[in-house]
């Protein structure tokens, strides 16, 4: 006899016949029918309903639009993702770096510092929330990782933090993410500022970065998404080739996203 099941995955979505399926399934294949489906609030989802998500906006119209559909009771985060044409697998096309955003992220952040002497003092006087050296380590290999948003160490100590690699993982200072300086105060006063992005191109190729509130006006969200794209076209790999600027996406924490014209915008991060 021929198997006549019915996969739960298989069932096409609006298919006459697919609830009455569905509703002999047992509670476990309900589930394996649900997952994967992203799923949104009512008030997002009637957001969506009036937006023509094929547009292409000006940056000026898409942060427009992200601040009027910024509807949540919190003053949401606005964030860019940027597609480059990079292949991130290869080490010689990874994007990663800090840029100083002229009007900040609005969120400050708790800044940990590895370093000694009159650069420990320069970091507790920048406003670092802890400063240590070997007492610091100590701390984090009992606790087990470190809980702050962001570790800086000066270089001379950098052989001590290299034994919680295991440990700190993504949070280990880098130099390439500007955490590992001999300017440890100006660094700490950045992070402390809300006025320091740090990007890095994820294993897709894209940048996600913020550069605002939503309370923001549109003026200062733009000049801090130029900025950004200015850093990142400074950044571009010797090794990328074809389009660098692919795609770019502006949205809120709780609102959908808005594409942005890209050659344009590239030519106003251009005049930076």
């Amino acid at each position: 006899m021929a198997d006549t099941e019915v996969r739960p995955q298989e069932l096409p979505e609006g298919d006459a016949g697919a609830k009455e399926v569905r509703s002999g399934l047992s509670t476990a294949a309900r589930r394996q029918l649900k997952a994967g489906r992203t799923r949104h609030s009512r008030r997002y989802l009637d957001l969506v309903k009036s937006l023509d998500r094929k547009r292409q906006y000006t940056l000026d119209e898409a942060l427009a639009k992200v601040k009027e559909c910024a509807t949540a009771k919190f003053d949401e985060t606005v964030e860019a993702a940027i597609n480059l044409g990079v292949d991130p697998r290869h080490g010689d096309q990874m994007v990663r770096g800090t840029t100083s955003l002229p009007h900040g992220t609005g969120k400050s952040r708790v800044v940990w510092v590895f370093a000694r002497g009159e650069k420990a003092e320069e970091a507790r006087e920048a406003g670092a929330d802890v400063v240590g050296a070997e007492d610091l380590v100590e701390r984090i290999q009992k606790e087990g990782g470190a809980t702050c948003d962001i570790l800086v160490a000066t270089p001379d100590v950098m052989p001590l933090v290299g034994r919680l690699g295991q440990i700190l993982k993504q949070k280990m200072p880098n130099p390439k993410a500007g955490t590992v300086s001999v300017n440890v105060g100006q660094v700490v006063r950045d992070i402390k500022a809300a006025t320091r992005a740090e990007y890095r191109v994820d294993k897709n190729g894209i940048i996600h970065a913020p550069i605002g509130k939503a309370s923001y006006p549109v003026e200062h969200l733009r000049a801090n998404a130029l900025t950004l794209i200015n850093a990142l076209l400074k950044a571009k790999p010797a090794a990328a080739k074809g389009k660098y600027l692919k795609k770019i996406t502006v949205s809120s924490t709780m609102g959908p996203g808005f594409a942005v014209d890209v050659a344009e915008t590239q030519r106003l991060a251009e005049r930076i």
